[in-house]
């Protein structure tokens, strides 16, 4: 997917975040915003957002020296997710039918992704999650993935934030039958999961957690590692979750996937023709 106009100053005031996380200097967070907003204007050699992203917060780590400058954010955001686990479990036992179990197991996965926003106040983060939770999809492409899971042995999923690999568990757990692989990025970039963080999210050791060796914000395949790239042609179910993956995995033609996601934004939302912050679990093959 193209960068967009509106990708710029999200782009942008993500990286100021991230320097400011990074370091108190004010001379060190202006240096990296004059190199950032320079290599903002040459935003149409990118080929989407995340390539951009990617290469925009290597400037952080170049200025500051400090390889993960969301560690704590990420610790907390995890921490947050384990506290409401046991009530994610609650929320999911009484839908008894495996139809409405398997689609909010895919709900609660999906509405972990309000985990981005989820510092501050305890009472607000759960009132914001029940409601969130009680969204429907405004897509969802159920039937077909029952079709799939009919002939299939194993599942890929992408990961997308930290936090959110904690409501992941209770969708594994639901497709406990499959030989499950959950990716995660080379190294860190914002407050995406890296195989340190899932180490802390409680993940039943019988799942493989794998690097794709890419260091953007969005699995872009050209940048992951030769052995994920064949492990993700050749899964018999792939589920990429996150906008970020969205818009890196779009335009993919060599398989089908799934897209779990949130749309945050407008452009992606236009695309997949729902409103900004519905839930959307959508087939996708060309």
């Amino acid at each position: 997917m193209e960068v967009f106009l509106d990708c710029l100053p999200c782009v942008l005031r993500q990286v100021l975040e991230a320097s400011r996380l990074a370091t108190d200097r004010f001379e060190v967070q202006e240096a990296i915003m004059q190199e950032a907003t320079a290599l903002l204007a040459d935003y149409r050699k990118f080929q989407n957002a995340p390539e951009l992203g990617g290469r925009m917060h290597q400037i952080v780590k170049k200025h500051t020296g400090v390889d993960d400058p969301y560690r704590e954010v990420k610790a907390k955001n995890i921490r947050d997710a384990l506290q409401v686990y046991p009530f994610l479990q609650r929320y999911l036992a009484p839908q008894v039918e495996p139809v409405d179990r398997l689609y909010w197991a895919l709900k609660i996965a999906a509405t972990g992704n309000i985990i981005d926003a989820a510092i501050g106040n305890g009472s607000e983060f759960m009132k914001n999650l029940e409601e969130e939770l009680g969204k429907r999809f405004a897509v969802c492409d159920l039937t077909r993935f029952r079709q799939e899971l009919e002939q299939a042995e194993n599942l890929l999923i992408i990961g997308d934030n930290a936090g959110e690999t904690v409501f992941d568990r209770l969708l594994m757990d639901s497709l406990s039958d499959l030989e499950i692989t959950y990716a995660v990025r080379g190294e860190p970039i914002i407050n995406d999961a890296t195989i340190d963080d899932v180490r802390a999210s409680g993940f039943d050791p019988r799942i493989k957690v794998v690097s794709t060796g890419t260091t953007t914000p969005g699995l872009i395949l050209e940048e992951c590692d030769e052995e994920f790239v064949d492990l993700f042609y050749q899964a018999d179910l792939v589920i990429s979750k996150g906008q970020g993956n969205y818009e890196a995995l779009m335009e993919e033609k060599g398989r089908g996937l799934f897209f779990l996601l949130k749309a945050k934004c407008l452009q992606v939302a236009k695309i997949l023709g729902v409103q900004v912050n519905d839930y959307v679990f959508k087939w996708h093959c060309r």
